[in-house]
């Protein structure tokens, strides 16, 4: 995942629209620390009804034409009157919108959007703005970001258990991280509103039967059959509904004490025991430890909130725009707009055209966001171009499922049939995702030392030995 401030999809979009001026950045200095704000979206249009919506100005987006017609691109509403070069919450209208269902009812679609754009936004401007300064770090080298989740969330598989145990992965790899790193961890999942997906074909074709693909089940169900596969405009309000509660319980989770460092011991799953890097990971966890018991002699006991409590942010691909739409407020206290879905976005291979209508609606909001790119090579390329490495996005999983082949618990292409339960792309099971993480510690803690001793990466350094 490449990071990407509002800055990048603003002047791409004006480069293809007409010259919206983003604000300036804000200069840095390089002798001394400071905090660095991502260059926020194009300003807002001003006047006119598109101005500021009420909650965020929502109207019929797509809509289904004759059953076998095979779209290019999704037909929009009527385009908003926005000037060339404005943004307004709808102006993505106006613009080439791929990725998108068609919704047989489009008077149904508009109660559904009309309701959600009255429900209170999932997150709120100020954490998005805390995620924002936290990436700036990451930017310049002063922390990590962990990014991790489900290709794709379900509505059958949600349940407290699942979401506590991704939660406690992401928490395992982050400790695993900043001890080889040495450097804060920005933990993000991908939940909380990992729903939509992506499809390289608009329609499934099986035994003769032609049915419409399944993008993720807040718009359509996996079953094949046709009632199933319709989009359904009521599957947003319960995508939101249990965005809201996942976030709730990860909230609890991250501030509750469940995230002590001092339950380090306590956080492995009992399928990655008993392996190597289950081994790696409770040697790290004494040390750990050992390090908790010195703080504490120093002064910093196992009381003090930064020992009880983590910062956890939430994150999904930005697909479905007439849900982002609806969940998009005004911030009262800087004018800008937030999609309130999520803490950050991101936008995807598919759906990054320039002149298309994801890059449009996401030029307009001050949400970080994310460009997805690829795990060694990205590393190689960093140390190359002598930049930082600031981040990983990992589709995960804290279930014990077989979706990937290889790991030293080596799963095999005959085992794959045995737990393969994504909806989606498949994913690393926790043990993976583990031993992922001892991968890039070991690749940080080389960069570390060999930035400290002024070396070019010319002596070989020990593995992370944990």
């Amino acid at each position: 995942m490449a990071l990407a401030t509002n800055a990048a999809a603003a002047a791409a979009a004006a480069a293809v629209s007409g010259g919206a001026q983003p604000r300036r950045a804000p200069s840095f200095l390089p002798l001394r620390r400071q905090t660095i704000r991502a260059v926020h979206a194009a300003e807002p249009s001003k006047g006119g009804h598109n101005a500021v919506p009420a909650a965020a100005k929502t109207s019929s987006p797509t809509v289904a034409p004759e059953k076998d017609a095979a779209p290019a691109a999704a037909p929009v509403s009527k385009a908003p009157e926005v000037a060339p070069g404005k943004w307004a919450v709808d102006s993505w209208k106006a613009k080439k919108a791929l990725q998108l269902p068609e919704y047989p009812d489009a008077a149904e679609l508009e109660s559904v959007l009309k309701t959600i754009e009255a429900f209170p936004p999932i997150v709120f401007a100020g954490e998005a703005r805390r995620l924002e300064e936290r990436l700036a770090d990451a930017a310049m080298g002063r922390a990590f970001l962990l990014q991790g989740g489900d290709c794709a969330e379900s509505f059958k598989e949600f349940n407290g258990n699942n979401i506590r145990d991704t939660f406690r992965v992401i928490l395992q790899m982050g400790a695993v991280l900043m001890f080889g790193a040495q450097m804060p961890v920005i933990k993000v999942g991908r939940m909380a509103g990992q729903f939509a997906k992506p499809r390289s074909d608009p329609f499934e074709v099986r035994d003769g039967v032609k049915l419409p693909s399944y993008r993720g089940d807040n718009i359509n169900g996996d079953a094949f059959d046709e009632k199933s596969r319709i989009p359904d405009p009521q599957r947003m309000i319960r995508a939101y509904a249990q965005s809201a509660a996942t976030l709730n319980l990860l909230r609890s989770f991250a501030t509750g004490g469940y995230a002590a460092m001092q339950r380090v011991t306590q956080w492995n799953l009992d399928f990655t025991q008993h392996s190597e890097q289950g081994d790696r990971y409770l040697e790290l966890a004494h040390r750990v430890d050992e390090a908790l018991g010195f703080m504490s002699a120093a002064g910093l006991t196992a009381d003090h909130p930064l020992m009880k409590t983590t910062e956890f942010w939430t994150s999904h691909e930005c697909l479905l725009l007439p849900y982002e739409q609806s969940l998009t407020r005004q911030d009262s206290t800087s004018g800008l707009f937030y999609d309130c879905s999520a803490h950050m976005l991101w936008v995807g291979e598919r759906t990054r055209q320039l002149d298309g209508a994801h890059v449009e609606f996401l030029r307009g909001i001050a949400n970080p966001l994310g460009i997805k790119a690829e795990v060694r090579a990205f590393f190689d390329v960093h140390e190359q171009e002598g930049s930082h490495p600031g981040g990983v996005h990992l589709e995960m999983t804290g279930q014990n499922v077989t979706e990937c082949i290889g790991g030293s618990r080596t799963v095999t292409f005959d085992d794959l049939s045995d737990r393969y339960h994504t909806h989606c792309d498949p994913r690393l099971n926790a043990s993976q995702s583990l031993e992922l993480s001892f991968i890039i510690a070991e690749r940080l803690r080389n960069r570390r030392l060999r930035s400290a001793s002024g070396l070019n990466g010319i002596l070989p350094l020990p593995p992370f030995g944990l």
